[in-house]
């Protein structure tokens, strides 16, 4: 049961460690800005702050140099909230020394962001103490510290915790890129690097030119050959999973991370995962390596069958954008929207993809620091999933707060991922109700329940818009917690064999059996905008079973060959049956 946390939004557990306008100088748009200061966490998300505003440039220039001073002490005092929401394993979006929000362009790999921890200065003498390419001379920051404080704390809580790997790319600040960038062809390290032209020192022009991860300049990318990254870079990596994996190198793991998510891993040639794969298994047998095995052409929405990447030889699992499409499909589109057959179809064709037992491991997930948040993907139905689903690139996307109905939408939707075949994945604040459109939006700071936010009022644009509440979702949290518990607590959701029951078009109703030994569970979803009557027919073996409902309120009768409930618009309910077959 995963947990994405994006750690500059998640909690800012110590003030004194915040960032200074000279941190965030390597990142776009590469500017010091005026009168610069840390975001506060509770304010207005569109509203421009006064130094925001000062020269026009608008929310969307602006927002990318906004900071909010989440840190890795704010993880640490919410750690007993994640735990109580049922969570097992927590994914962080990158930690690494980085001068941006998102950290995916790194500056350090074997160093954690010195604002995540409390002692910035102190972590800048240490970094000039060392020579980053040689591991010989690596020290451990307060920063770094205080991560491995956190594993611990994960640990003793029963959780596991798995890091973005980001190896394909680095940042404009990344030692070894900057070494090239100041000595040109004399560097040691120009051959880890993509050079398309060099430097003419007698011009006054910069004529320096690279290659940048899809041609973002600010993102240089890592030279590679048939067997992904050459010598140079190689090397490193294996040097930083040996670090993060073991830290103090005794052999055993336990102090280590448990895995690693790997950014636009279909970038990267497979060779090179293959390698990958077994330096992390050379130090934990049992680590878990999760794909970003996403797009493989967005422009026409095409997605990755990800099959090469899950034969048992490169990753365990991959983040499972297909079946998060075709899910909003059903529940939440409307006029593109498919039908419950359509859907049992498409999600079969998924699972008949991949290897039986991969299926199980598969990272479902709606929502991510690269989606519109799954709210507002329900406000906003019909749009194509991640693409065009923010106001900067759709003028009509409707930024205000998700109705009651929207939020019976996601609860249902959430009740479909508790029980799928998967590991679902939660990004932090789905469950406490935020919402939010694609980049920068679904970044928000996370709605706590101990602090009072704004309204939401203004648009970037000017328009009107709702004067919405904000604030900390109690219903939503207890139920995203419920659904967590049926599934932690009754293995056929986990690791039973899925069997379809019912495909009616008609009532738009979907139902579904998860038998493990002798557990069954059955699982019905009402997806239309009425209550109505639900029959679920049982076979002969299964109507020798004792059926009971696991949510509240619903009553479910065992008449004849069937199951018979009603549900409510927009619900759906989890049935236990026990014995044998």
């Amino acid at each position: 049961m995963w947990y994405q946390i994006f750690p500059e939004r998640f909690r800012n557990g110590d003030r004194k460690n915040d960032p200074t306008v000279t941190d965030i100088l390597g990142s776009w748009p590469h500017e010091d800005p005026k009168a610069w200061h840390v975001s506060k966490w509770t304010g207005d998300w569109y509203e421009l702050q006064s130094w925001e505003d000062a020269d026009n440039k608008g929310f969307y220039y602006r927002a990318q140099q906004r900071r909010y001073g989440g840190d890795l002490q704010g993880v640490l005092d919410k750690l007993d909230y994640i735990s109580d929401l049922g969570i097992t394993a927590i994914y962080f979006n990158p930690l690494f020394e980085s001068p941006s929000l998102h950290k995916y362009d790194a500056t350090l790999y074997h160093h954690i962001d010195n604002n995540f921890g409390p002692d910035p200065e102190g972590d800048r003498k240490i970094w000039e103490s060392e020579d980053p390419a040689d591991p010989s001379t690596w020290k451990w920051t307060a920063a770094d510290r205080l991560f491995l404080k956190l594993i611990e704390e994960i640990h003793k809580r029963g959780m596991k915790i798995i890091i973005d790997g980001v190896f394909n790319h680095v940042g404009v600040t990344f030692w070894a890129f900057r070494d090239v960038k100041e000595k040109g062809e004399r560097s040691l390290y120009k051959d880890w690097f993509i050079i398309k032209k060099w430097d003419d020192p007698s011009t006054p022009q910069d004529e320096f030119d690279y290659a940048g991860w899809s041609g973002v300049r600010d993102l240089p990318e890592l030279r590679e050959n048939e067997n992904g990254l050459v010598a140079g870079p190689r090397e490193h990596v294996q040097h930083i999973v040996n670090r993060w994996m073991d830290p103090n190198a005794d052999g055993d793991p336990t102090d280590g991370i448990d895995g690693w998510r790997l950014d636009v891993a279909e970038m990267v040639a497979i060779p090179f995962w293959r390698d990958f794969r077994k330096w992390v298994r050379a130090v934990n047998p049992d680590a878990y390596l999760v794909g970003e095995v996403w797009w493989e052409d967005w422009n026409n929405g095409v997605m990755f069958n990800a099959a090469p990447w899950l034969q048992g030889d490169v990753f365990d699992a991959v983040m499972n954008y297909r079946w998060a499409r075709e899910t909003g499909r059903f529940f939440k589109d409307r006029k593109n929207k498919i039908s419950a057959t359509e859907l049992d179809r498409r999600l079969a064709a998924i699972r008949g993809d991949y290897p039986e037992d991969v299926n199980y491991v598969l990272m479902n997930l709606m929502d991510s620091h690269d989606t519109d948040r799954l709210s507002s993907q329900i406000v906003n139905s019909d749009t194509h999933y991640d693409k065009h689903v923010n106001l900067n690139d759709n003028p009509d996307y409707d930024v205000r707060k998700p109705t009651v109905d929207e939020l019976r939408t996601q609860q249902l939707i959430a009740l479909f991922q508790m029980t799928y075949v998967g590991a679902p994945t939660v990004y932090y604040g789905t469950e406490a109700g935020m919402w939010g459109a694609d980049d920068p939006d679904e970044r928000k700071p996370m709605l706590w329940a101990d602090m009072k936010f704004d309204n939401e009022s203004h648009h970037p644009f000017g328009k009107a818009r709702p004067d919405d509440v904000n604030e900390f979702n109690a219903d939503m949290f207890q139920h995203y917690k419920k659904l967590i518990s049926i599934r932690r607590t009754n293995p056929a959701l986990a690791i039973g064999t899925y069997t379809p029951l019912v495909a009616d078009d008609t009532n738009d109703v979907l139902a579904f059996l998860s038998s493990y030994e002798s557990q069954h569970i059955v699982v019905v979803v009402n997806n239309s905008m009425m209550a109505q009557s639900v029959r679920v027919p049982l076979n002969d073996h299964l109507k020798t079973l004792r059926w009971k409902g696991l949510l509240d309120g619903i009553a479910v009768d065992v008449s004849g060959n069937s199951l018979r409930m009603t549900l409510e618009a927009k619900s759906g309910t989890v049935i236990e049956g026990e014995g044998s077959l």
